[in-house]
Formats: C-alpha cells, structure tokens, sequence
C-alpha cells in the first residue's frame, strides 16, 4: 500500500491482538493486489441492544487506481459476528473478492453475455430440416432443425421472427439456438 493502513475502533476498546489481526490480512490483501493505494479499517459495535451479545461490524474502505472497493460488513446478518474475529475474517474475505473482480474488470477479462440478435425466417426447407435467417443487417445465416428451441422448428413459417445466436460454422455463419420470438415465446 502506497499509504499506512488507518484502523479506527467505535464503540470498542482498542485492542492490539485485535489491531495485529487486521494488519495481518491487510497485508494478505496487498500480496493479493498489489495496486491498492489505501486501506482503512473500522470495527465498531453498534449501540443497539440485543438479547444476545455484541455483533461487530467490519467495514473496509480501499482505494484502488480509478475507483474505490467498500465492503460493509452488517452485523445483523451474521450472529457469528459475536466473534470480531469471525467479523474481520469475513470483512477481508470479501475484500479479496471484490478485489479479485475489480481487477478483472481493469484487465478486460470478465465475461460479457452476447445477447440474441433478432431476424426473420428467410428461407425454409421443412423436408430437409434446415433454413436460412435474414439478420437485421441483410445476412443470410444458415440453421438446422437441432437448433431450433422447444421443438419450434415446424412451427416457422418464412416470416417468422426469430430471436438466435450466431457462430462460425464449418461453412460460414450459422445460428446456434433459434427460438420463435413473439408475445407466446420466451426470451433466448
């Protein structure tokens, strides 16, 4: 980290084992990621009272280039948070994952879901259980019956609106998944 790690306690007395805890995963987090330029943590038991024990609440702020990772720990939703132990483990266990996300996201390698394109039964060979889609932008693409969703395929007509998802086949582009689009039809 390009700055020292600020640890704030609330409503807690400070506590060195507790202090050296989160130093220790502060620093796993910064061998993790390398890039974090500031940490802040701050442990605090809320005023409220509960018939059980306190239930402490973790919250970590880091900033990494261009943005921020928040994670805040609600002590409500996790009655092993009695334990600050527990309640910091599982603080910096989701730091590292968002972390993990956040720098896939700088990498450019998280995954982004290619939605289906719409189009129009061009041509249709029922006989012979194949078809042509004329795309939005005038290509022909070429479909078999096996692609056709919920068994549909005698169902289309030329004209028919279609919604499907194109790949490159052995002679050109083809649809992968064609399903009848229409008010009776689910989405691809």
């Amino acid at each position: 980290m390009q700055l020292p790690l600020q640890i704030t306690f609330r409503n807690v007395p400070p506590s060195e084992a507790v202090e050296t805890r989160i130093r220790q995963r502060a620093a796993e987090l910064d061998q993790y990621y390398d890039r974090i330029m500031r940490c802040r943590v701050v442990v605090e038991a809320p005023h409220r009272r509960h018939h059980q024990g306190k239930l402490y609440h973790v919250r970590i702020d880091l900033t990494v280039p261009n943005g921020e990772v928040v994670v805040n720990r609600e002590p409500t939703e996790h009655q092993a948070h009695q334990d600050v132990y527990v309640a910091i483990r599982d603080a910096f266990d989701a730091a590292q994952r968002q972390v993990a996300d956040y720098a896939r996201r700088q990498r450019g390698d998280v995954k982004t879901r290619e939605l289906p394109s719409f189009a129009r039964i061009s041509t249709l060979f029922p006989d012979e259980g194949y078809g042509f889609i004329q795309s939005a932008d005038g290509r022909e693409i070429y479909f078999h019956k096996n692609s056709v969703l919920d068994d549909a395929f005698g169902q289309l007509q030329v004209g028919s609106e279609v919604r499907f998802v194109e790949e490159q086949g052995e002679k050109g582009p083809q649809a992968s998944t064609v399903r009848l689009a229409g008010k009776h039809h689910g989405a691809v």
